[in-house]
């Protein structure tokens, strides 16, 4: 979760606070709650309101400088309330909220995400900017800046093209790239060099699960492609063997590309160790 949000619309912005203010009038809310939005292209859709707290609300609290459960008590015990003025663009600093998963315990489980609640523990993050904020809080719950070589393994075409860069600047750096068959092509006639794997079922070499047994991967990026039978055995295979071995895996392609370009534009040693006070 990324507070302030970096790349949406205003008018997005702005259709989210309208719909907000008329649930909240229909529905009689005083208290907090928590609205799950889906914005495309201006276009917002609600997928749930739930009358709580979400965990969200003390981490946007932190970063915003502002005590909204001391503002939600006032307001639910009827005394009278300051209306905040700090907006979006009087934050100097950038919050990230990442979160934890315990595959490693979970023997056989799929290490990929979808809709339902798996983590099972948050780490909240300030930086000065966008890539500073990233860096810190995935750094914060076990990933690790890869030092000799990154697995792509990038499934449909769109997640190919949004990666494509981020493979790039790892190259650049020195970084080994290995890939798997059809990002192998991919790479191939877009000027990245890269090394072929081959999948965990391929009895001929190099095998993709030998490199990640041997260590010779510190990163694993997989995107699930499709839902057909070999697709989704070798997907497996490898997210888990990523785990079992102890190598960071991401499995969404646009937190992958934030995550490279944050490795790639912040040296570990020059990220600041700043107290929430300075601020």
């Amino acid at each position: 979760m990324l507070f302030p949000p970096q790349k949406i619309y205003v008018e997005t912005v702005r259709r989210i606070k309208r719909i907000s203010r008329q649930i909240a009038e229909y529905l009689r809310i005083s208290g907090p709650f928590n609205i799950q939005f889906l914005a495309k292209d201006n276009d917002v859709m609600v997928i749930e309101c739930n009358l709580r707290a979400s965990r969200s609300f003390p981490f946007i609290s932190k970063v915003l400088k502002t005590n909204f459960i001391e503002i939600a008590t006032q307001v639910m015990l009827g005394l009278p309330v300051t209306k905040p003025d700090k907006t979006l663009f009087d934050i100097d600093h950038v919050g990230v909220k990442a979160s934890q998963f315990s595959f490693s315990r979970l023997q056989k489980a799929d290490p990929v995400l979808g809709v339902d609640m798996v983590s099972t523990g948050e780490v909240g993050c300030i930086g000065d900017g966008y890539y500073e904020a990233i860096l810190k809080a995935m750094l914060s719950v076990g990933y690790a800046v890869p030092k000799k070589g990154v697995l792509f393994s990038s499934g449909p075409a769109r997640s190919k093209m949004e990666l494509l860069n981020s493979a790039r600047m790892l190259s650049e750096l020195g970084l080994s790239i290995y890939a798997t068959g059809g990002t192998h092509d991919f790479f191939l006639q877009t000027g990245v060099p890269s090394e072929m794997l081959r999948w965990p079922d391929d009895s001929d070499g190099p095998n993709v699960i030998d490199f990640l047994r041997e260590k010779k991967i510190d990163l694993v990026i997989n995107i699930p492609k499709d839902l057909s039978k070999g697709e989704l055995d070798n997907d497996y295979r490898i997210r888990r063997s990523a785990v079992d071995f102890n190598i960071p895996l991401i499995t969404n392609a646009r937190l992958a590309s934030a995550f490279i370009y944050a490795v790639c534009k912040v040296p570990p040693d020059e990220i600041a160790i700043t107290s929430w006070q300075e601020y």
